[in-house]
C-alpha cells in the first residue's frame, strides 16, 4: 500500500516536471511517505529525516516534505515543524492531493505548509496521477480505512474509517491496467473482505471479484490484505473457480490463543479461523497460505504462545511475518500490562524457527514438477538469472533472458533452499 502511495506521489511530481534522480545530493524535491505501523517504522523514518539536515543546509532551495501515516498522529505535524524546522511540507494521509499546490505556494511565496485533515471520512478520489514502479505488476486500491480497531492498531486513528471505491471505476482502471500491459494486478485495502459495506448498492468483495474474473486476457489478480472474520465462502468459491485470482490468500491470525485474540479485539477465535483455513483447503487444494503472527501481547503468558505455536503447526503457512508487539500511542493496548522484552524476544526467536521448519518442509514438495511463474524481474546478485512467483506466490528464481520478463513461462523446480526455489525453464 505505501508502495502504491508513493507512485501516486512520484506521479504528481512527474507531472509538474519533475524526473527521478538517482543521487540526493543533486534532487530539487525529496518526499519521506512515512508509515508508524511500527515504532521502528518511526523511529527510521525520524532518523532518515534528522540525516537530510545537512543536504538541507548545503541547499537551501531544495524542497523537503514528509507525508504519510506517521505525520497523521495526533500532534506530530506541529512535533515535526518543532523538531525539524528545515522541513519545508507536512502532509497527513488525506492530504496527499495537495501535495502540488505546496510545493508551488512554497516556490511562489517562500511559505511552508502544515495540512492535517483529521475527518475519519475523507472524500474518495478518482484519475488520481500514478508513476507505476512494479514492473509488470500493479497495485489497485479498492477502499481505504478500517473499522476494526484492533486494540493494538494505529491504523484506524492515522487511514480513517472504511471507504470504497465504486465498483465500476474499480473495473475501469483494472481494464485500463490490462489494456496497459500488465500481467499481475494486486487489489488493495486495509480489509478487502469489507469492501463495498459502505456503499449501500449491493456491492461486496465477492461480487467485485465476480465482475473481475470475468474480464479477458492473460493475466494474475491477487489482493490484500483479508480480516479472518469476514472471508466468506462466496469468496473462497469465487477463487476457486477463477482462472485468473491466484491461489494465495493472505489470512493474518496475529495470534492462536482465544484469550489475546479477544484482547485484540480481533473479533474471531481460533476454532473460527481453523475452519476457514480447512474450507480454503477443501476448495483450493493447491493454495498458498501466509499469514501475520504478533509475540509480546500484552497479557501474553507461554501457554498463549504455545497456542500459536500449534496453529502454525496445523495450518502449515507457506511463510508468516512475524513481529514482537510494538507499544502505539493512543491505542488501547498501550495502557495494557507489557510483556518483558527478554520474554518477547525468546518467543519471536521460537516461533521464526518453527515456521522456517514449516517453509522448508513445504518447498521441498515442490521440487521436480512443473510450474507456471510469472518472470518479473533479473534475480539479484546472479547474473544471467531471472525471478518470478508461482500461482501460490512462491518465489523461483531460475536461467533465463530479461526478455523473459512479464512473460508466463513453465519451469521445473529443480531444488529447494528454505523459502527459495530454484529452477530451469521448460522449453515449450
Amino acid at each position: 500500500m505505501n508502495i502504491h502511495e508513493s507512485e501516486k506521489i512520484a506521479g504528481t511530481l512527474r507531472a509538474m516536471g519533475y524526473v527521478e534522480c538517482d543521487d540526493e545530493n543533486q534532487a530539487d524535491v525529496i518526499v519521506f511517505n512515512t508509515c508508524c505501523i511500527r515504532d521502528n517504522a518511526e523511529k527510521r523514518a525520524l532518523g532518515n529525516i534528522g540525516a537530510f539536515k545537512h543536504l538541507k543546509k548545503a541547499n537551501p532551495n531544495m524542497i523537503l516534505a514528509v507525508v504519510g501515516c506517521m505525520t497523521q498522529q495526533d500532534g506530530a505535524g506541529l512535533n515535526l515543524r518543532q523538531k525539524y524546522p528545515y522541513v519545508d511540507i507536512v502532509l497527513g494521509t488525506n492530504n496527499l492531493a495537495e501535495l502540488e499546490n505546496a510545493i508551488n505556494k512554497l516556490k511562489n511565496t517562500g511559505k511552508k505548509s502544515v495540512l492535517i485533515d483529521q475527518n475519519e471520512n475523507p472524500q474518495v478520489l478518482e484519475g488520481e496521477k500514478k508513476y507505476r514502479t512494479s514492473g509488470c505488476n500493479a497495485w489497485l486500491n479498492i477502499m481505504y480505512g478500517c473499522n476494526n480497531f484492533c486494540t493494538y492498531c494505529i491504523v484506524p486513528y492515522v487511514r480513517g474509517r472504511e471507504r470504497s471505491r465504486k465498483m465500476v471505476n474499480v473495473l475501469d482502471e483494472f481494464r485500463r491496467l490490462i489494456d496497459e500491459g500488465y500481467k499481475e494486478i494486486t487489489l488493495l485495502g486495509q480489509n478487502v473482505n469489507s469492501y463495498g459495506h459502505d456503499l449501500n448498492d449491493g456491492s461486496n468483495f465477492a461480487k467485485l471479484l465476480e465482475e473481475i474474473s470475468k474480464i479477458d486476457g492473460k493475466h494474475r489478480v491477487r489482493f490484500m490484505t483479508s480480516h479472518p472474520k469476514d472471508l466468506n465462502r462466496d469468496v473462497i468459491d469465487i477463487i476457486a473457480n477463477s482462472k485468473s485470482i491466484c491461489n494465495n490468500i493472505h489470512l493474518p491470525i496475529q495470534s492462536g490463543s482465544n484469550k489475546i485474540l479477544n484482547l485484540m479485539n480481533r473479533h474471531y477465535t481460533r476454532e473460527y479461523y481453523l475452519d476457514t483455513v480447512e474450507a480454503i483447503k477443501e476448495k483450493i487444494p493447491n493454495c498458498g497460505i501466509t499469514t501475520d503472527l504478533m509475540v509480546g501481547f500484552p497479557y501474553e503468558e507461554e501457554a498463549d504462545f504455545q497456542d500459536t505455536l500449534d496453529i502454525v503447526r496445523r495450518v502449515k503457512y507457506s511463510s508468516a511475518f512475524t513481529f514482537v508487539y510494538s507499544i502505539r500511542k493512543g491505542t488501547k493496548a498501550a495502557l495494557m500490562p507489557q510483556v518483558p522484552p527478554e520474554v518477547s524476544k525468546d518467543r519471536i526467536t521460537r516461533l521464526i524457527a518453527e515456521q522456517n521448519k514449516i517453509t522448508k518442509m513445504l518447498s521441498k514438495e515442490y521440487e521436480g514438477n512443473v510450474y507456471e511463474v510469472l518472470c518479473e524481474d533479473k534475480a539479484p546478485k546472479r547474473v544471467g538469472y531471472v525471478c518470478g512467483r508461482t500461482d501460490s506466490g512462491r518465489l523461483v528464481t531460475f536461467k533465463g533472458d530479461e526478455q523473459l520478463i512479464g512473460q508466463f513461462v513453465n519451469v521445473k523446480i529443480d531444488k529447494s533452499q528454505s523459502a527459495s526455489l530454484f529452477g530451469s525453464l521448460v522449453e515449450e
